[in-house]
């Protein structure tokens, strides 16, 4: 188990860290967990999975038609 620094998920979803507080405060973000007084961070493979789901909402809406 490895925990992300904010940087390093800004880095890796590509967004700015008032986005991910937004989309946190919407349940659409994997929640951070406080590592102490003034430290944050989140779960690599929550966050990965929810890259994932990213892709497969992607695919599922470019999938070709059963049929075609």
């Amino acid at each position: 188990m490895k925990f992300l620094s904010k940087k390093q998920v800004t880095a890796l979803v590509l967004y700015s860290p008032a986005h991910i507080a937004r989309l946190e405060a919407a349940k659409k973000f994997p929640a951070r967990v406080v590592l102490g007084p003034s430290r944050v961070g989140w779960l690599e493979q929550e966050v990965m999975d929810w890259m994932q789901s990213r892709i497969a909402e992607r695919d599922k809406r470019t999938a070709p038609l059963q049929g075609s």
